[in-house]
């Protein structure tokens, strides 16, 4: 039997801010990151209730025109996250600020990120079909998704922003 960890590593490069107002905030914190790759990359970026930054993690890597993306790793950083927070609290009185705590510094958002190395931020049915499903699945887990951005060619394109989000 193994033990599974999730390592947290503090990130060089993607801005100081504390907290994502708009989807402008994300491009600006993230443009250099995906600027550089020459194949599809799909991230989530986990929020607390106050879309304060949690962290994000890479999701799949894949080729030119397509990456594989699948819910279960989507939403499997949230369920690590979240249960490594309760951990760090379950040694201590269970009291209304340890409660706060926890909940504070849940993941209770994600916005999901990728790229489309050819530089056409336009996106496709899988594109479409897959932020459907993960929103739907969001909406069972409790954890709201707020956008689904991407990158390309120095530009972006926000689903909520362009009217992407309720195709």
């Amino acid at each position: 039997m193994h033990e599974l960890k999730i390592v947290r590593e503090q990130r060089e490069g993607y801005g100081c801010l504390k907290r994502f107002r708009s989807s402008a905030d994300v491009y600006e914190s993230f443009k250099e990151h995906f600027d550089k790759l020459d194949r599809e990359h799909f991230l989530v970026l986990l929020l607390d209730a106050k879309n304060g930054i949690l962290g994000f993690n890479t999701v799949s890597v894949g080729s030119l025109t397509t990456s594989l993306v699948h819910p279960r790793e989507v939403f499997k950083p949230c369920v690590i996250h979240n249960d490594t927070v309760k951990e760090q609290y379950s040694e201590k009185e269970a009291t209304k600020e340890i409660y706060e705590q926890i909940i504070r510094h849940a993941a209770a958002a994600i916005i999901l990120m990728h790229n489309h190395p050819s530089g056409d931020t336009a996106p496709s049915q899988e594109d479409l079909h897959i932020t459907k499903r993960i929103r739907e699945l969001g909406d069972v887990f409790g954890v709201c998704v707020l956008d689904h951005i991407i990158f390309g060619n120095g530009r972006y394109v926000s689903f909520v922003e362009d009217g992407y989000w309720d195709k």
